[in-house]
Protein backbone atom coordinates (compact mmCIF):
# COMPACT_ATOMS: atom_id res chain seq x y z
CA UNK A 1 0.00 0.00 0.00
CA UNK A 2 2.67 2.50 1.07
CA UNK A 3 4.46 1.68 -2.72
CA UNK A 4 1.51 2.22 -3.94
CA UNK A 5 0.56 6.13 -2.63
CA UNK A 6 4.34 6.91 -2.93
CA UNK A 7 3.97 6.09 -7.28
CA UNK A 8 0.41 7.57 -6.90
CA UNK A 9 2.37 10.77 -5.48
CA UNK A 10 4.84 10.97 -8.33
CA UNK A 11 2.46 10.78 -10.90
CA UNK A 12 0.85 13.59 -9.62
CA UNK A 13 4.03 15.50 -9.43
CA UNK A 14 5.09 14.82 -13.00
CA UNK A 15 1.70 15.83 -14.02
CA UNK A 16 1.99 18.94 -12.72
CA UNK A 17 5.22 19.82 -13.52
CA UNK A 18 4.55 18.55 -17.57
CA UNK A 19 1.11 20.92 -17.14
CA UNK A 20 3.57 23.82 -16.21
CA UNK A 21 5.65 23.77 -18.92
CA UNK A 22 3.14 23.19 -21.54
CA UNK A 23 1.89 26.10 -20.23
CA UNK A 24 5.08 28.17 -20.16
CA UNK A 25 5.65 27.07 -23.99
CA UNK A 26 2.54 28.31 -25.04
CA UNK A 27 3.67 31.89 -23.64
CA UNK A 28 7.01 31.63 -25.93
CA UNK A 29 5.57 30.59 -28.90
CA UNK A 30 2.22 33.44 -28.80
CA UNK A 31 4.99 35.79 -27.79
CA UNK A 32 7.33 34.82 -30.36
CA UNK A 33 4.26 35.36 -33.32
CA UNK A 34 3.19 38.82 -31.67
CA UNK A 35 4.94 41.94 -34.20
CA UNK A 36 8.25 43.14 -32.91
CA UNK A 37 8.77 46.85 -32.94
CA UNK A 38 5.56 48.00 -34.37
CA UNK A 39 4.16 51.12 -32.93
CA UNK A 40 0.60 50.26 -30.76
CA UNK A 41 -2.40 52.54 -32.46
CA UNK A 42 -3.90 54.65 -29.95
CA UNK A 43 -7.04 54.45 -28.69
CA UNK A 44 -9.51 56.93 -30.30
CA UNK A 45 -12.98 57.89 -28.46
CA UNK A 46 -15.23 60.37 -29.52
CA UNK A 47 -13.34 63.01 -26.60
CA UNK A 48 -10.24 62.28 -28.42
CA UNK A 49 -11.64 64.36 -31.86
CA UNK A 50 -12.47 67.83 -30.83
CA UNK A 51 -14.18 69.65 -33.33
CA UNK A 52 -14.52 73.36 -34.04
CA UNK A 53 -15.23 75.52 -36.76
CA UNK A 54 -11.04 76.02 -37.42
CA UNK A 55 -9.34 73.58 -35.76
CA UNK A 56 -10.26 69.75 -35.91
CA UNK A 57 -8.33 66.69 -34.87
CA UNK A 58 -8.58 64.64 -38.17
CA UNK A 59 -8.85 60.70 -37.93
CA UNK A 60 -8.16 58.93 -41.05
CA UNK A 61 -7.89 54.95 -41.01
CA UNK A 62 -5.85 54.20 -37.84
CA UNK A 63 -3.77 57.35 -38.30
CA UNK A 64 -4.28 60.74 -35.92
CA UNK A 65 -3.36 63.70 -38.29
CA UNK A 66 -1.40 66.66 -36.97
CA UNK A 67 -3.91 69.12 -35.82
CA UNK A 68 -4.22 72.41 -37.78
CA UNK A 69 -2.82 75.49 -36.75
CA UNK A 70 -4.37 77.50 -33.64
CA UNK A 71 -3.81 80.71 -35.03
CA UNK A 72 -4.53 79.76 -38.52
CA UNK A 73 -6.62 82.98 -39.37
CA UNK A 74 -3.31 84.41 -38.79
CA UNK A 75 -0.57 85.02 -41.65
CA UNK A 76 2.91 83.69 -41.41
CA UNK A 77 4.30 87.35 -40.36
CA UNK A 78 5.80 89.03 -37.25
CA UNK A 79 2.66 89.06 -34.78
CA UNK A 80 1.98 86.24 -34.75
CA UNK A 81 5.68 84.38 -34.83
CA UNK A 82 6.16 87.25 -31.46
CA UNK A 83 3.20 85.83 -29.84
CA UNK A 84 3.80 81.67 -30.98
CA UNK A 85 7.89 82.26 -29.25
CA UNK A 86 6.75 84.31 -26.20
CA UNK A 87 4.34 81.46 -24.99
CA UNK A 88 6.43 78.30 -25.99
CA UNK A 89 9.19 80.09 -24.64
CA UNK A 90 7.30 81.49 -20.71
CA UNK A 91 5.90 77.74 -20.88
CA UNK A 92 8.46 75.40 -20.99
CA UNK A 93 10.07 74.55 -17.90
CA UNK A 94 13.32 74.10 -18.13
CA UNK A 95 13.35 77.60 -20.18
CA UNK A 96 15.22 80.86 -17.72
CA UNK A 97 11.82 82.49 -19.11
CA UNK A 98 9.28 80.38 -17.29
CA UNK A 99 6.09 81.94 -15.95
CA UNK A 100 4.20 79.59 -13.24
CA UNK A 101 0.63 79.66 -13.54
CA UNK A 102 -0.10 81.67 -11.24
CA UNK A 103 1.01 84.90 -12.93
CA UNK A 104 0.01 83.74 -16.37
CA UNK A 105 -2.61 86.72 -16.47
CA UNK A 106 -3.33 88.23 -20.22
CA UNK A 107 -5.24 90.92 -20.22
CA UNK A 108 -7.61 92.48 -23.21
CA UNK A 109 -9.51 95.56 -24.23
CA UNK A 110 -12.65 94.61 -25.72
CA UNK A 111 -13.68 97.17 -28.61
CA UNK A 112 -11.51 97.11 -31.35
CA UNK A 113 -9.09 94.16 -30.02
CA UNK A 114 -11.96 91.95 -29.47
CA UNK A 115 -15.05 92.98 -31.39
CA UNK A 116 -15.46 95.36 -33.87
CA UNK A 117 -16.40 99.40 -32.69
CA UNK A 118 -17.10 100.60 -35.93
CA UNK A 119 -20.38 99.66 -37.07
CA UNK A 120 -20.90 102.66 -36.76
CA UNK A 121 -19.49 103.28 -33.47
CA UNK A 122 -19.12 101.28 -30.27
CA UNK A 123 -21.82 98.83 -28.97
CA UNK A 124 -22.39 100.30 -25.82
CA UNK A 125 -23.18 103.98 -27.24
CA UNK A 126 -25.56 102.36 -29.74
CA UNK A 127 -27.74 100.61 -27.57
CA UNK A 128 -28.16 103.68 -25.75
CA UNK A 129 -29.60 105.39 -28.40
CA UNK A 130 -31.86 102.27 -29.62
CA UNK A 131 -32.56 102.63 -26.28
CA UNK A 132 -33.38 106.38 -26.13
CA UNK A 133 -34.29 106.99 -29.32
CA UNK A 134 -35.49 103.56 -31.23
CA UNK A 135 -37.25 101.63 -28.37
CA UNK A 136 -40.88 102.26 -28.44
CA UNK A 137 -41.14 100.65 -24.77
CA UNK A 138 -38.87 103.69 -22.92
CA UNK A 139 -38.14 106.49 -25.97
CA UNK A 140 -41.10 108.49 -24.62
CA UNK A 141 -39.77 108.16 -21.14
CA UNK A 142 -36.45 108.74 -21.82
CA UNK A 143 -35.51 112.09 -19.95
CA UNK A 144 -34.04 115.22 -21.96
CA UNK A 145 -30.56 114.30 -20.56
CA UNK A 146 -30.83 111.16 -22.15
CA UNK A 147 -32.06 112.07 -25.32
CA UNK A 148 -29.55 115.18 -25.71
CA UNK A 149 -26.45 112.45 -25.54
CA UNK A 150 -28.15 110.06 -27.35
CA UNK A 151 -28.82 112.59 -30.43
CA UNK A 152 -25.06 114.28 -29.97
CA UNK A 153 -23.90 109.99 -30.17
CA UNK A 154 -25.80 109.90 -33.76
CA UNK A 155 -24.85 113.28 -34.49
CA UNK A 156 -21.24 111.49 -34.35
CA UNK A 157 -22.33 108.42 -35.92
CA UNK A 158 -23.23 110.70 -39.02
CA UNK A 159 -20.01 111.82 -39.28
CA UNK A 160 -20.81 115.62 -37.58
CA UNK A 161 -17.87 116.65 -35.30
CA UNK A 162 -19.66 116.80 -32.12
CA UNK A 163 -17.75 115.72 -28.71
CA UNK A 164 -19.75 113.26 -25.77
CA UNK A 165 -18.32 113.24 -22.52
CA UNK A 166 -17.96 109.42 -21.72
CA UNK A 167 -18.87 110.55 -18.18
CA UNK A 168 -22.11 111.94 -19.32
CA UNK A 169 -22.41 109.13 -21.61
CA UNK A 170 -21.92 106.46 -18.57
CA UNK A 171 -24.12 108.47 -16.85
CA UNK A 172 -26.95 108.26 -19.62
CA UNK A 173 -26.77 104.44 -19.60
CA UNK A 174 -27.78 103.77 -15.95
CA UNK A 175 -30.35 106.07 -15.49
CA UNK A 176 -31.93 104.97 -19.02
CA UNK A 177 -32.43 100.91 -17.39
CA UNK A 178 -32.56 102.28 -13.90
CA UNK A 179 -34.96 99.68 -12.29
CA UNK A 180 -34.46 96.93 -14.56
CA UNK A 181 -32.97 93.61 -12.85
CA UNK A 182 -29.21 92.06 -13.75
CA UNK A 183 -31.35 88.90 -15.83
CA UNK A 184 -33.24 91.90 -17.68
CA UNK A 185 -31.04 94.05 -18.64
CA UNK A 186 -28.90 91.17 -20.12
CA UNK A 187 -31.89 89.76 -21.91
CA UNK A 188 -32.46 93.79 -23.18
CA UNK A 189 -28.80 93.66 -24.33
CA UNK A 190 -28.80 90.16 -26.23
CA UNK A 191 -31.76 91.38 -28.34
CA UNK A 192 -29.93 93.96 -29.35
CA UNK A 193 -26.73 91.88 -29.84
CA UNK A 194 -28.56 89.50 -31.87
CA UNK A 195 -29.94 92.65 -34.54
CA UNK A 196 -27.81 92.32 -37.82
CA UNK A 197 -24.71 94.24 -38.13
CA UNK A 198 -26.01 97.13 -40.43
CA UNK A 199 -22.66 97.79 -41.84
CA UNK A 200 -22.05 94.01 -42.91
CA UNK A 201 -23.46 91.42 -44.83
CA UNK A 202 -23.69 87.84 -43.31
CA UNK A 203 -23.52 88.29 -39.39
CA UNK A 204 -25.20 90.02 -36.67
CA UNK A 205 -23.91 92.95 -34.12
CA UNK A 206 -22.61 89.99 -31.54
CA UNK A 207 -21.08 87.86 -33.93
CA UNK A 208 -18.63 90.72 -34.91
CA UNK A 209 -16.04 89.32 -32.69
CA UNK A 210 -12.61 89.07 -34.48
CA UNK A 211 -12.14 85.44 -35.15
CA UNK A 212 -8.20 86.21 -35.30
CA UNK A 213 -8.56 87.31 -31.66
CA UNK A 214 -10.82 84.90 -30.23
CA UNK A 215 -8.04 82.29 -31.89
CA UNK A 216 -5.46 84.04 -29.38
CA UNK A 217 -8.30 83.99 -26.23
CA UNK A 218 -8.37 80.17 -26.87
CA UNK A 219 -4.64 79.31 -27.50
CA UNK A 220 -3.18 81.36 -24.56
CA UNK A 221 -6.46 79.89 -22.30
CA UNK A 222 -4.79 76.27 -23.68
CA UNK A 223 -1.24 77.38 -22.98
CA UNK A 224 -2.41 77.72 -19.37
CA UNK A 225 -2.96 81.58 -19.02
CA UNK A 226 -5.79 83.19 -17.43
CA UNK A 227 -8.22 85.73 -19.58
CA UNK A 228 -9.41 89.07 -18.29
CA UNK A 229 -11.42 91.48 -20.65
CA UNK A 230 -10.87 94.95 -19.70
CA UNK A 231 -13.02 97.41 -21.16
CA UNK A 232 -14.64 101.04 -20.91
CA UNK A 233 -17.57 99.01 -21.52
CA UNK A 234 -20.39 98.70 -19.00
CA UNK A 235 -19.63 95.28 -17.24
CA UNK A 236 -23.09 94.28 -17.40
CA UNK A 237 -23.11 95.26 -21.07
CA UNK A 238 -20.02 93.15 -21.59
CA UNK A 239 -22.00 89.97 -19.95
CA UNK A 240 -24.89 90.36 -22.32
CA UNK A 241 -22.71 90.77 -25.28
CA UNK A 242 -20.02 87.90 -24.20
CA UNK A 243 -22.38 85.58 -23.42
CA UNK A 244 -22.23 82.67 -25.55
CA UNK A 245 -19.81 84.08 -28.01
CA UNK A 246 -16.13 84.04 -26.40
CA UNK A 247 -14.99 81.81 -23.61
CA UNK A 248 -14.45 84.21 -21.02
CA UNK A 249 -15.77 83.90 -17.64
CA UNK A 250 -18.28 85.82 -16.17
CA UNK A 251 -16.07 87.10 -13.39
CA UNK A 252 -13.13 88.21 -15.84
CA UNK A 253 -15.04 90.63 -17.41
CA UNK A 254 -14.02 93.74 -15.87
CA UNK A 255 -15.74 97.21 -17.16
CA UNK A 256 -16.64 100.21 -16.12
CA UNK A 257 -19.33 100.31 -13.44
CA UNK A 258 -23.37 101.79 -12.71
CA UNK A 259 -24.59 100.92 -9.20
CA UNK A 260 -26.62 98.40 -8.07
CA UNK A 261 -29.54 98.19 -5.39
CA UNK A 262 -32.51 96.06 -3.79
CA UNK A 263 -35.46 96.60 -5.47
CA UNK A 264 -37.22 98.09 -1.75
CA UNK A 265 -33.99 99.42 -0.82
CA UNK A 266 -34.90 103.53 -2.08
CA UNK A 267 -33.03 106.57 -1.08
CA UNK A 268 -31.72 104.15 2.40
CA UNK A 269 -28.23 103.69 2.41
CA UNK A 270 -26.82 100.18 1.73
CA UNK A 271 -24.93 100.48 5.13
CA UNK A 272 -28.34 101.04 6.92
CA UNK A 273 -30.36 98.43 5.09
CA UNK A 274 -30.46 94.89 4.55
CA UNK A 275 -31.47 92.58 1.95
CA UNK A 276 -34.24 90.38 2.14
CA UNK A 277 -36.05 87.38 0.67
CA UNK A 278 -38.63 89.34 -1.35
CA UNK A 279 -35.58 91.36 -2.56
CA UNK A 280 -34.01 92.00 -6.10
CA UNK A 281 -31.13 93.25 -7.32
CA UNK A 282 -32.07 96.33 -10.17
CA UNK A 283 -29.67 98.87 -11.52
CA UNK A 284 -29.63 102.05 -9.47
CA UNK A 285 -29.48 104.70 -11.95
CA UNK A 286 -25.82 106.27 -10.88
CA UNK A 287 -22.63 106.02 -12.81
CA UNK A 288 -19.58 105.27 -10.74
CA UNK A 289 -16.62 104.93 -13.14
CA UNK A 290 -15.56 104.78 -16.70
CA UNK A 291 -12.43 101.87 -16.73
CA UNK A 292 -10.22 103.95 -19.33
CA UNK A 293 -6.75 105.01 -18.93
CA UNK A 294 -5.36 104.64 -15.70
CA UNK A 295 -8.10 103.72 -14.07
CA UNK A 296 -7.57 100.25 -16.18
CA UNK A 297 -4.22 100.04 -14.21
CA UNK A 298 -6.09 100.30 -10.91
CA UNK A 299 -8.91 97.74 -11.56
CA UNK A 300 -6.47 95.26 -12.54
CA UNK A 301 -4.96 95.93 -9.55
CA UNK A 302 -7.95 95.61 -7.54
CA UNK A 303 -9.68 92.85 -8.97
CA UNK A 304 -6.74 90.45 -10.24
CA UNK A 305 -4.29 91.26 -8.18
CA UNK A 306 -1.68 89.99 -10.06
CA UNK A 307 0.38 92.17 -12.83
CA UNK A 308 -0.23 90.92 -16.21
CA UNK A 309 2.41 89.68 -18.44
CA UNK A 310 0.06 89.80 -21.74
CA UNK A 311 -1.65 93.21 -22.95
CA UNK A 312 -3.76 93.07 -25.54
CA UNK A 313 -5.66 96.72 -27.07
CA UNK A 314 -5.91 99.07 -29.72
CA UNK A 315 -6.16 102.48 -28.76
CA UNK A 316 -3.98 104.95 -26.39
CA UNK A 317 -7.21 104.18 -23.80
CA UNK A 318 -5.32 101.27 -23.48
CA UNK A 319 -1.79 102.09 -23.53
CA UNK A 320 -1.90 102.22 -19.50
CA UNK A 321 -2.52 99.13 -19.47
CA UNK A 322 0.04 97.74 -21.82
CA UNK A 323 2.97 99.73 -19.87
CA UNK A 324 1.54 98.49 -16.56
CA UNK A 325 2.17 94.91 -18.33
CA UNK A 326 5.81 95.34 -19.66
CA UNK A 327 7.04 98.05 -16.83
CA UNK A 328 9.16 96.84 -14.00
CA UNK A 329 7.79 93.11 -14.20
CA UNK A 330 9.69 90.00 -12.85
CA UNK A 331 8.37 88.34 -15.72
CA UNK A 332 8.87 88.33 -19.66
CA UNK A 333 6.33 90.75 -21.07
CA UNK A 334 4.79 92.19 -24.35
CA UNK A 335 2.12 94.25 -25.37
CA UNK A 336 0.23 94.11 -28.59
CA UNK A 337 -1.78 97.10 -29.88
CA UNK A 338 -4.72 96.10 -33.11
CA UNK A 339 -4.01 98.72 -35.82
CA UNK A 340 -7.41 99.14 -37.56
CA UNK A 341 -5.77 100.14 -41.22
CA UNK A 342 -7.87 97.33 -43.24
CA UNK A 343 -10.65 99.33 -45.21
CA UNK A 344 -11.75 96.63 -46.97
CA UNK A 345 -12.90 93.93 -44.71
CA UNK A 346 -13.50 95.93 -42.01
CA UNK A 347 -14.45 99.98 -41.34
CA UNK A 348 -10.82 101.05 -40.83
CA UNK A 349 -9.16 104.10 -40.20
CA UNK A 350 -5.92 104.37 -41.67
CA UNK A 351 -4.81 108.28 -40.11
CA UNK A 352 -5.91 106.03 -37.13
CA UNK A 353 -3.57 103.20 -37.30
CA UNK A 354 -0.76 104.86 -37.98
CA UNK A 355 -0.65 106.57 -35.37
CA UNK A 356 -1.07 103.42 -33.26
CA UNK A 357 1.88 102.43 -35.22
CA UNK A 358 3.95 105.25 -34.63
CA UNK A 359 3.50 104.78 -30.87
CA UNK A 360 3.99 100.94 -31.06
CA UNK A 361 7.45 101.65 -32.52
CA UNK A 362 8.10 104.60 -29.41
CA UNK A 363 7.04 102.28 -26.31
CA UNK A 364 7.98 99.22 -27.75
CA UNK A 365 4.56 97.44 -28.26
CA UNK A 366 3.80 94.93 -31.08
CA UNK A 367 1.73 96.49 -34.03
CA UNK A 368 -0.89 94.26 -35.37
CA UNK A 369 -2.01 95.32 -38.70
CA UNK A 370 -5.64 93.62 -39.65
CA UNK A 371 -4.75 94.02 -43.32
CA UNK A 372 -1.64 92.40 -43.92
CA UNK A 373 -1.61 90.15 -40.33
CA UNK A 374 -5.14 88.39 -40.20
CA UNK A 375 -6.32 86.12 -43.04
CA UNK A 376 -9.89 86.78 -42.35
CA UNK A 377 -11.53 89.09 -40.33
CA UNK A 378 -15.02 87.63 -39.34
CA UNK A 379 -15.14 84.53 -41.27
CA UNK A 380 -16.38 83.40 -44.90
CA UNK A 381 -19.73 84.87 -45.75
CA UNK A 382 -19.40 88.29 -43.95
CA UNK A 383 -18.96 91.20 -46.11
CA UNK A 384 -18.83 94.70 -45.41
CA UNK A 385 -21.50 96.47 -47.05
Amino acid sequence: MENKGKIWKIVVICGSVLALCAIIIGVIFSVSKRPQNKPQQPVITTSSVQETEDVTLCVTGEVIEEPKDELSCWNDLEAKKALVEYVENVTAPNSEDFIPFENRVAVFDMDGTLVCETDPYYFDHLLLVHRVLEDPDYKDKASDFEKDIAMKLQAKFNGEDVEVSMTEHGQAVASAFKGMTLDEFEEYVEDFRNQPAPGYEGMTRGQSFYLPMIQVVNYLQQNGFEVYIVSGTDRFIMRGLCEGMIEVPRDHLIGSDMSLVAEDQGDTDGLEYTFDDDDKLVLGGDFIIKDLNMNKVTVIAQEIGVQPVLSFGNSSGDAAMAEYATSNNPYKSLAFMICCDDTTRENGNVEKAEKMKAMCEEFGWIPVSMKDDWGTIYGEGVEKK
